[in-house]
């Protein structure tokens, strides 16, 4: 089950049926909507959806969820990292203090980090962003939680943008090669949390340039050294988070040291059973 936001309506694809929830559910315009609703009437998400849907109205084909935009108006954005060795060791490469990401890998406290307000995060086909200063970035694929009063209710795609020239020369510069102007993405769609198993979905990437692949890589979010739970439990130690903030997870698929984004490069990432994420590099 898939909820999308597409202009002010709410469109829930469920396999082959694609609702207006929006048009059965006039109160309901958002994502936020959504969950407010079900989890007053103490359903969960999924369960909401499926009577509201139980219905002859409201029936849309493909087309209406082509052009989607940012899948929940999330009013916070975190990150988390160096939650895969993998993302430890691409760390550890291109710094000059390596020390500092194997302990942060073996620590009980995890990486946090704010990473985006609603104002700045972008959605489907939409543009991110590689810093003017920057020598070295890639985008990050992340499979990406949604919190509602403490509670992980749902899942996204996240396109955590990250320059690796100026984290590398220093990790005191982490928020400044973590947040800037078009440095995060979210999107197409959302997937309440009951229908997905989160820890064991395949997280893949592709990029292109001038309509050519010029790196692929792929992973799996069983390969994480700290859940979501665990995550989501730091992130609210000592800290009180809005409801419908979204919360990156890491990543386990980074391209090698040699690649570098450059302007117009197209970056597809596609998490198994949520959805693919596309957008467009230009320099900021």
């Amino acid at each position: 089950m898939k909820i999308y936001q597409v202009d002010k309506n709410v469109v829930v694809q469920d396999g082959n049926q694609i609702k207006n929830i929006t048009s059965l559910r006039p109160s309901i315009k958002t994502s936020i909507d959504l969950i407010k609703v079900a989890l007053g009437n103490d359903l969960s998400i999924t369960d909401y959806l499926k009577n509201t849907m139980a219905t002859n109205r409201g029936d849309l084909n493909s087309s209406e969820i082509s052009s989607p935009r940012i899948p929940i108006d999330s009013p916070e954005t975190w990150a988390f990292g160096v939650t895969y060795e993998d993302s430890m060791k691409e760390r550890q490469a291109e710094s000059d203090t390596p020390d500092v990401y194997g302990k942060v890998y073996t620590a009980d406290r995890p990486e946090a980090f704010f990473k985006s307000t609603l104002a700045r995060i972008k959605g489907p086909n939409d543009q991110v962003g590689i810093r003017k200063d920057s020598t070295w970035d890639v985008p990050e694929p992340e499979l990406t939680f949604i919190v509602f009063h403490g509670n992980i209710i749902g899942f996204t795609v996240g396109n955590d943008m990250s320059s690796r020239s100026i984290e590398g020369e220093n990790p005191l510069y982490i928020p400044q090669a973590k947040i800037y102007n078009n440095s995060a993405a979210i999107g197409p769609c959302w997937v309440p949390i009951e229908s997905l198993d989160y820890n064991n979905l395949n997280v893949e990437m592709v990029i292109k340039r001038d309509s050519k692949e010029v790196f692929s890589g792929s992973g799996n979010t069983n390969l994480m050294k700290r859940k979501c739970d665990e995550l989501n439990d730091w992130l609210h130690a000592s800290n009180d988070i809005p409801d419908a903030t979204t919360v990156m997870t890491g990543t386990g698929t980074i391209p090698p040291e040699e690649f570098t984004l450059k302007p117009g490069d197209e970056i597809a990432i596609t998490i198994e059973n949520i959805g693919t994420l596309t957008n467009t590099v230009i320099e900021v």
